[in-house]
């Protein structure tokens, strides 16, 4: 039986960061592998897009490419972000399924989104910094401003693969578990015993803030200074998913005019800066952009890529990466990942 064809193109991740040595021999064995150039792309494409059934990257594929793929099954990106750089109409028109291995990375962020809670809230980074300094302070003294995550109003802005691995490691702590999501119909947050609150309402009357929401050509910047106003003092704000959601710079100045805590992975440019200001700036846990970057969560795309490869080569829907929504696709903005 001939096998199918798949082009690999997964820039800016790399093979050997998505597939372990066993998961790549299965790859290789299973399907004819065509790869793409770093270079020329449009060109090799044209000559190669008829013969694949898989592409396995996130390549610019304009209608004019999709047109000539007439064997296409699925494209599946492991950047993990559904980017603005193809036809989805067209493919959802054919049949094609565009994934996204994103579904990886969400019990990585939500681990570390509650140990970055919990360093919030008992000054765990801070009195280790102080004892390195020589400056730290014992018992109740070291503790005037820290509190328990238990009992605590707690507000999950998005309601997607982030949220669904973080509120199991929260409702230990809190069964007070507030969402917003416009796009979530209502009944099915109330269903898991949530409630489905208004923005205004989460910054006003929450202590712990998780935003996990992504971001859109609608909601860029949204997170501003008249949401963070809201906030009573001591609200922990824990931001994991995208920093385009967030205006920065009236963050920034409610860090330094308010008692609120701030942790966050993600950066409006990232790396940042070596002289970037925010590096000094007080009441912030930092983080990288490493929360998901697990060498286990990149491996855990080969073997989702390889399950539902397996699943479409049968004629059946994927069923293990994020399938691309019809009608919300074309709103997602969310910038390519420029470091592994």
């Amino acid at each position: 039986m001939k096998k199918h064809i798949a082009i690999l193109d997964p820039f800016p991740r790399t093979l050997k960061l998505i597939f372990s040595k066993d998961k790549f021999k299965a790859l290789k064995s299973r399907y004819e592998l065509i790869y793409a150039p770093k270079k020329y792309k449009k060109n090799f494409y044209d000559k190669n897009i008829h013969k694949a059934s898989f592409i396995i990257g996130q390549p610019d594929l304009p209608k004019d490419l999709l047109f000539k793929a007439k064997k296409l099954k699925a494209v599946i990106n492991v950047e993990s972000n559904f980017m603005n750089n193809m036809d989805y109409q067209y493919c959802f028109k054919k049949g094609i399924y565009v994934i996204a291995t994103s579904p990886v990375f969400s019990k990585p962020v939500a681990e570390i989104a509650l140990g970055m809670t919990l360093s919030l809230l008992r000054n765990i980074h801070t009195a280790h910094s102080d004892f390195i300094k020589g400056k730290e302070k014992y018992g109740l003294e070291s503790n005037h401003n820290a509190s328990l995550l238990s009992g605590k109003k707690i507000g999950l802005l998005g309601f997607g693969d982030l949220a669904k691995s973080l509120y199991p490691l929260l409702l230990p702590f809190s069964k007070d578990i507030n969402v917003y999501d416009p796009w979530i119909p209502k009944i099915n947050i109330q269903k898991l015993g949530f409630k489905s609150i208004s923005l205004n309402k989460m910054f006003e009357s929450c202590e712990v803030i998780y935003v996990l929401a992504t971001v859109t050509t609608k909601n860029k910047h949204f997170i501003d200074k008249k949401l963070l106003n809201k906030m009573k003092p001591k609200t922990c704000f824990i931001l994991m998913s995208r920093a385009a959601v967030v205006n920065f710079n009236d963050l920034i100045k409610q860090v330094k005019k308010r008692n609120i805590l701030v942790a966050t992975d993600v950066f409006p440019e990232e790396p940042v800066s070596k002289e970037s200001s925010l590096r000094k700036v007080k009441n912030i846990l930092f983080s990288a952009h490493r929360a998901g970057a697990l060498k286990s969560a990149f491996f855990e795309m080969g073997n989702i890529v390889l399950k539902d490869m397996s699943l479409m080569t049968k004629n059946l829907k994927p069923k293990f990466c994020k399938i691309a929504n019809k009608k919300t696709v074309n709103l997602l903005a969310s910038k390519p990942v420029a470091i592994n």
